[in-house]
């Protein structure tokens, strides 16, 4: 990986474990003790409740980014698809923040929202700020580096909107949304790759390649001048048109030299070497996945590497049955919004069974901080379920952070940072 990249999602790690503590024998000779793998719960599906698995006051903490003009009734930034990672980039070590925001005047940023804004740190401790982009678009929203309504700045040869990118309506000059943006350094080079929503002519997910630093400027790659990346996808919301919609929640894992598209729930693909299209550009491959059944509908998928295993992560509702049991299924009451884990020796698969990694953590990412500490991202989703209460909502949609734990090259299981 390049530097000390960790890609979003990242370091996790799954396998069946003994109970109690697993020990390994390094090279030293001597003991190390990890946390134990637990048992499964049983049937497949079921959602693991354990109280540990809860992001607590004790496991977690809240970024305190820089607040945009928008950002100060609430007094902290409204984001979701929280996404943080550490680089090292000329020998330097630097944190990124992004996500999904809202506009003013608005209590989520479904339909519209403002663009890809991106902050930085030396530290998880901060000072998060903004990137300065005020050198690029001076009377632009500070920290703001890319959104459909830089499509006056397109000129022959170099594309920063592309046209499908643009509101799907007639008559109104409107933003699009911009969803679950993640910010990577490879090669050299920074990238972000995002998902449009439904407001805009085709619905799908894109990247972006900077021609500058971290606060851009921004381009679309070749691969997106016409289209998302992939297919059209035959699985689309009842309200959208199908000839518009393509797979969703795209994600960049990066290998050595070599990096990937990861679609939503089960697709992939290499990147060409220049990074400007993926090969194949249609009729994408497939994960080998061992579902649920009967799968619900899952989100945020993506891949990492870590340790010599690859790590498949989905976020999956945890919902309540008429039957009382708490499952992942396509039925039942929203409750929370988990990550869910998968682990194989090859990046296509097979993968192993998916356990609860953290209850509330979905749509998230990890990422190793500068002294090799393993964290995970959340949001709190606002949008139904636990945190969509009064009481609780007003604590929503936030840049959360969990430290998480590795169970060891036995266990190979990553979990949010239990008791004990």
């Amino acid at each position: 990986m390049f530097g000390a990249q960790v890609n979003r999602r990242s370091a996790l790690i799954g396998g069946v474990g003994a109970l109690g503590v697993a020990t390994v024998l390094p090279a030293t000779g001597s003991a190390q003790e990890y946390p134990p793998n637990w048992p499964a719960v049983e049937p497949y599906g079921t959602a693991d409740q354990r109280e540990d698995l809860k992001l607590r006051a004790d496991n977690t903490r809240v970024l305190d980014l820089e607040l945009r003009p928008r950002d100060d009734e609430r007094g902290r930034v409204w984001i979701r698809d929280t996404y943080v990672n550490h680089f090292v980039v000329d020998g330097k070590s630097v944190y990124v923040a992004t996500g999904t925001t809202r506009p003013a005047g608005t209590a989520t940023a479904g339909g519209y929202n403002d663009g890809i804004f991106v902050w930085t740190a030396e530290s998880l401790d901060g000072p998060w700020k903004l990137v300065d982009t005020t050198g690029i678009r001076p009377d632009a929203d500070k920290g703001k580096v890319w959104s459909p309504e830089f499509v006056t700045e397109n000129e022959p040869g170099r594309t920063v909107v592309a046209p499908w990118q643009t509101y799907w309506g007639e008559g109104e000059n409107k933003r699009g949304a911009a969803w679950a943006p993640e910010v990577h350094h490879f090669r050299g080079t920074w990238f972000i790759v995002a998902c449009m929503g439904d407001s805009s002519r085709k619905v799908g997910s894109f990247m972006l390649r900077s021609e500058g630093g971290l606060a851009g400027p921004y381009r679309v790659v070749n691969g997106n001048l016409e289209k998302p990346f992939g297919d059209r996808n035959p699985g689309v919301p009842d309200d959208v048109d199908e000839k518009r919609y393509y797979h969703i929640d795209g994600g960049l894992h990066t290998e050595g030299d070599k990096a990937w598209l990861v679609l939503h729930n089960d697709l992939y693909a290499e990147f060409q070497d220049d990074m400007e299209d993926i090969v194949p550009k249609t009729n994408l491959p497939t994960f080998q996945q061992q579902r649920y059944d009967p799968e619900p509908y899952l989100e945020g998928a993506h891949v990492i590497k870590y340790e010599g295993k690859y790590y498949l992560v989905h976020a999956a509702w945890n919902k309540k049955g008429a039957n009382g049991r708490q499952a992942y299924t396509p039925e039942g009451e929203k409750f929370q919004y988990d990550a869910v884990i998968a682990v194989s020796d090859r990046f296509e698969g097979p993968y192993s069974r998916r356990w609860t990694a953290g209850i509330g953590a979905g749509h998230n990412n990890l990422f190793v901080d500068a002294d090799g500490a393993l964290w995970a991202t959340f949001f709190r989703n606002p949008a139904a379920g636990y945190w969509s209460v009064p009481g609780r909502k007003e604590d929503a949609a936030v840049a959360g952070i969990v430290r998480m734990e590795w169970t060891g090259p036995s266990g190979n299981r990553v979990y949010a940072r239990r008791r004990g």
